[in-house]
């Protein structure tokens, strides 16, 4: 008799718990096919269309003498830029709190039912937000021309104290006048957003349980209103703090006037502007270090968990490591035999 031929099957695999000849697998079973990574070559191109301009940007910066590094080292703690530092932060120091407090009574006054507290406030904000931060410093710098004397009395009667313009407002205080105003405006709707921002509902139940009108803003609606406030005030504080740049056309002795007076004097302009920015990168990231802090304990009401701060990270790394080095020092201990008695 003739014998026939069959294709050989492959080799089944043992299962191994019940050691019985498992099946091949069937070539429409997701378990046959092959299973390889993902491959994102537009990621990869982009990624050294990124890198490759940083690299040749830090190389410039550690090659080229032109940036005269040395130069930056003598002038970036100077004591004369270190003083112009310390008056920048004063201004956006006394522009900040006065410029968040009138902005905060201004919004308010938006979200009165009071119609002329409603349009006072309004025109306030459309007038100081349409003129230029530089055009209202000069303003406030120039007013003994338009006011000679300052004065306290009966409105449209006599005047009973009076003194000059210029002994009473000087130039800082030109300075921090004008960008207080110029700040409450971008303020005042930074406030009246977080305000808004509120659920309506909670002021209801609030004044149903007979809380005053008081307490339900101090209580209730700002330490919500905080959350949706303080990103946009955060950004608006860094924002002031790069604009008191602008009060060198009073010449103010802030950071970005002293060094056009030493690269005026010396002609070296760019390790100058160096150390600037060098100083301007420095204090914004410190606000923005602040900023993270502060945002992070208001979110306590509405996130159980937050995530761990960079320093809750960096300390557990720290203890992870001297963990893992601790077990890698402990002598290894050979295990018994099971039959040996102890």
């Amino acid at each position: 008799m003739g014998t026939t031929t069959t294709d050989s099957a492959p080799p089944a695999t043992t299962d191994p718990v019940t050691g019985r000849p498992k099946a091949p697998p069937a070539p429409d079973d997701p378990a046959s096919l092959k299973v390889v990574p993902a491959r994102h070559y537009a990621r990869w191109a982009a990624a050294v269309a990124v890198l490759v301009p940083a690299v040749q940007f830090a190389h410039g910066l550690a090659t080229n003498p032109v940036w005269e590094w040395g130069v930056f080292r003598d002038y970036v703690l100077s004591e004369t830029i270190v003083q112009a530092v310390w008056v920048t932060l004063q201004l956006t120091a006394y522009a900040t709190v006065l410029g968040f407090l009138l902005g905060t009574v201004l919004a308010f006054m938006r979200l009165s039912r009071s119609p002329v507290l409603q349009t006072v406030a309004w025109t306030y904000i459309w007038i100081f937000r349409s003129i230029p931060m530089i055009v209202q410093l000069v303003f406030w710098f120039n007013l003994s021309a338009l006011y000679k004397e300052l004065g306290v009395g009966i409105p449209f009667g006599p005047v009973f104290w009076s003194v000059d313009s210029n002994s009473l407002i000087g130039t800082i205080g030109a300075a921090v006048i004008g960008l207080t105003l110029h700040q409450a405006a971008y303020a005042a709707e930074i406030v009246r957003g977080g305000v808004v921002s509120v659920d309506h509902g909670q002021l209801e139940a609030a004044a149903a349980l007979g809380i005053p009108r008081l307490r339900q803003i101090r209580r209730i609606v700002l330490p919500q209103a905080m959350r949706a406030i303080l990103p946009t005030a955060g950004n608006e504080i860094i924002g002031l703090l790069k604009g008191t740049s602008v009060v060198y056309v009073m010449s103010i002795g802030e950071l970005f006037y002293q060094v056009q007076v030493v690269y005026g004097r010396n002609g070296r302009v760019i390790p100058l502007l160096l150390v600037a920015t060098a100083w301007y990168v420095v204090l914004t990231s410190l606000l923005s270090v602040a900023q993270y802090y502060v945002e992070r304990r208001y979110a306590r009401g509405a996130d159980r968990t937050p995530p761990p701060t960079p320093l809750q990270r960096a300390r557990r790394l720290v203890r992870d490591l001297r963990a893992a080095a601790a077990r890698r020092d402990q002598p290894v201990v050979p295990l018994k035999p099971l039959g040996e008695s102890r």
